[in-house]
């Protein structure tokens, strides 16, 4: 391992950048950081009903670039490319964390009754496939409960974090009877302390979880 290892984040969207970034400085600030922004994939991927293989396709090359400049570690923001993520993971020789494997881990630790809030709506179907395979592979009877609140993502595209926020927090109380919730993306986890606010149970967020994760992986 490097002594001071080169990571670099893979954006779909700006509106990711900032709760990962926030992230490395709290929990592991030494890596050199590179983003990497496409914020067409995003809207690209929202206008198709399934992810085709031009997408992926697309992806895994976005994947191979990062790989050429030196990544020690590649960690992926959006969650809405799961099946491209595993086809880059088994292609390159370095470590490729989806955005949201480590929070389902640390979710299935807290019960069996997840509930999950998301604001994009095309990484729902993908988060679910990932998190259902997820619990198959621990032998957990886990499921997952998902909330979906779109005009939060508008709100936040548009640069209205407290909407988002607000949003956010009014739909929580619909998953209170649950063992725990996920924020489904990188960027709700900024709505993280107006959810918690709502709800007596833990709240878990993607970027953290990620950062520790990775941190592992890379340290060994």
């Amino acid at each position: 391992m490097p002594a001071t290892p080169r990571i670099v984040l893979l954006h779909a969207t700006p509106v990711a950048m900032e709760p990962v970034q926030a992230a490395f400085k709290e929990l592991w600030p030494e890596p050199r950081l590179v983003n990497l922004l496409d914020d067409s994939l995003s809207p690209d991927r929202a206008s198709e009903p399934e992810l085709t293989d031009a997408m992926i396709d697309r992806f895994v090359r976005f994947g191979r670039y990062a790989y050429s400049i030196g990544a020690d570690g590649i960690l992926v923001t959006c969650s809405a490319f799961g099946p491209a993520i595993e086809q880059m993971a088994a292609e390159l020789p370095v470590p490729v964390l989806k955005p949201n494997e480590a929070m389902f881990h640390a979710a299935v630790a807290q019960g069996t009754r997840i509930g999950m809030l998301a604001t994009f709506g095309p990484a729902v179907g993908t988060m679910r496939d990932e998190f259902d395979e997820y619990v198959r592979q621990v032998k957990s009877p886990a499921t997952l409960t998902t909330v979906l609140v779109e005009d939060a993502m508008t709100a936040l595209r548009k640069g209205d974090a407290e909407t988002h926020n607000r949003l956010l927090a009014e739909k929580a109380p619909e998953l209170a009877g649950l063992d725990t919730v996920m924020l489904a993306h990188f960027s709700t986890s900024r709505a993280s302390g107006a959810v918690q606010e709502k709800l007596s149970i833990p709240v878990l967020s993607a970027p953290g979880a990620a950062v520790r994760r990775m941190r592992e992986l890379i340290e060994g």
